[in-house]
This record gives C-alpha cells, structure tokens and sequence, in this order.
C-alpha cells in the first residue's frame, strides 16, 4: 500500500491529524486538559503526520491556539489546512460565515491565531450548496485574491457536490475535497471518482462514521467489519481507516482525537494490509444514512 500522496504538487503522509476534537463539548471553548491536547500535538507530529487539519471556527479560536502553544515554531515539513465559511455564536451554534468580506477575515483570523504568514491550505466550507450556486465566483474569488497577496498556498473545497466541485475547477485551481466519506457512508463515490479523475487529494470528515449516527459505536456493531477485524487482529476503527487507504491512493486520512492511545491506534492503521478478501467483505459494510444533514451542523472531520 502507498504511504504517501500529493496535497496539490507537495508529496504529503496519507495518515494526517483532524484536531476539531481537541476544543470542548460540542467543539465548544476549551478543552478539560489543555495540555493533554497539547502532547496530542506534539505525538502526532513525532509519530509522522505531516498535515493538521483544523479551523479559527473549532473553539472558536481555542485549537488554533493548541496547535501554536504545542509546534510553533512549526517543524519545516508540517503542513496546517484550515476551512473558512462558519462561525460560532455565543452558544456555540454554527453560523454560516460565506460572503467574501467573512471569509477574508476567516482567513485573517487563522493567520493571526496560527501566527502564521502564509498558510498551506484553506477549504471553502460551504454550508448549503443551494445558496452557493450564485456566489461561488465571488467565493473562490476571494479566496484567490488571498493567494496572489502571499496568504495562502492552496485552495479546497468542502461539503460539495460533483457539479459543484466541477464548477469550482472552472474557476480556481482547487487541490482538495473534503466531504464525508467512510466505509459506512459511501454517498461520496462520484466525488472520489472525480478526485480520482483530476488528480486532487480527497480528505474525508467523518472517517468513522458521523458520531451523530454511532461512530466507531456502530463500527464495531457491523458484522463485516468485526469479521475482518478480527481477521486481522485490529480494531473496527482501524479497519475503517485502513479500508479508506486501500480504497483509492488519493485519499488523505485526518482522524481526529483528544488521546495519544487513539492517535497511535490510528496511526497504525496504515500498516494494516488488506487484501482482496477483505476489500470484498467489507463492501457489506452496512450503510447508514447520509449523514450531511448532521454535518450542516458541525464542520466535521
């Protein structure tokens, strides 16, 4: 299996680190052991991730924060993506952040928090592809501008359609999808494919399944998964990870956690080989639902 893969032109580690679980409930203001977070951090990165993927709206403000007080000054080869698109409001309710004045200042933000110059990688959130539809130019528009001023590297998109993923490439360079994708929730073929046909990084929130609808809870649960867990003396999470890794060599991991035993069992998922036998059990894997209407409400990773 290839350990490694392109984040637009730069070879990356396929198994990268979601640090929305490091804030609070909900992703909600602070952690209950911020220092515990911290070593999260620094483990990762010892352990070889390469990619954080994290955002200004996940706290607000408090992973940003982590992820300078653990790594800054940031090791040479570690590369930070943000999303832009949301905000919080008082109580930690997701707002849509979309025009190009909030996305400006979103990105602003993350440079300040992350107390950065130039960051690696910002996705489009969008919220509702409906409303979308007329304001993508000015959108990715925005975005663009950021990139000639020196601001950012790369741009992605999140939670979007096919029709809308082709309609981003018409207007911007994109290097990334991140929508919801797991062995569990396979709504995301056609934009896989795509990812597959033009050559882009395809980072999949929810890996194990949307915590809204069990999680690794109903990972374990599943018959097939158990089956070939067993087979290869790991646990259900490991395999769901594993399964994406074989599933197609432009997929990027970003499993998320708040504890080192987590991480370094996700980690070791990318030494699980499967083999055709297992590829094939798995796609018995049973289906939930489409989880994007939970998603509407977090930013999910």
């Amino acid at each position: 299996m290839i350990t490694t893969s392109f984040l637009g032109d730069k070879p990356i580690n396929r198994i990268g680190f979601g640090a929305m679980q490091l804030a609070g409930p909900g992703v909600f203001g602070p952690p209950s052991d911020p220092e515990g977070a911290r070593a999260v951090l620094r483990g990762a990165v010892a352990l070889g991730v390469d990619h954080i993927d994290t955002s200004q709206f996940y706290g607000p403000n408090v992973v940003n924060e982590l992820i300078r007080e653990a790594l800054y000054p940031y090791p040479e080869n570690l590369k930070l993506a943000t999303k832009v698109g949301a905000r919080r409001d008082e109580n930690g309710g997701w707002l849509p952040a979309q025009s190009p004045g909030e996305l400006r200042a979103g990105v602003e933000d993350n440079l300040r928090t992350l107390r950065l110059e130039r960051i690696d990688l910002v996705n489009l959130r969008l919220m509702d592809e409906h409303d979308a539809e007329g304001r993508l130019p000015e959108q990715l528009g925005a975005l663009q501008d950021l990139r000639h001023e020196g601001k950012l590297d790369l741009i992605g998109i999140s939670n979007a359609s096919t029709d809308t993923v082709r309609r981003a490439l018409e207007l911007v360079e994109i290097a990334c999808v991140q929508n919801a994708y797991s062995v569990v929730n396979r709504a995301g073929e056609d934009e896989l494919a795509l990812c597959e046909e033009r050559e882009l990084a395809f980072v999949p929130f929810f890996p194990l399944g949307s915590a809204f609808a069990g999680g690794p809870t109903q990972l374990a649960a599943d018959p097939a998964i158990a089956e070939v867990a067993a087979r290869r003396e790991a646990t259900p999470s490991q395999i769901a990870l594993s399964w994406l890794l074989h599933r197609s060599e432009r997929i990027l991991l970003i499993p998320g956690t708040s504890s080192i035993s987590h991480l370094e069992e996700n980690i070791a998922a990318g030494e699980i080989e499967l083999d055709e036998r297992d590829m094939r059990r798995l796609q018995d894997a049973s289906q939930l639902g489409d989880p994007m209407a939970a998603a509407e409400h977090s930013s999910g990773d």
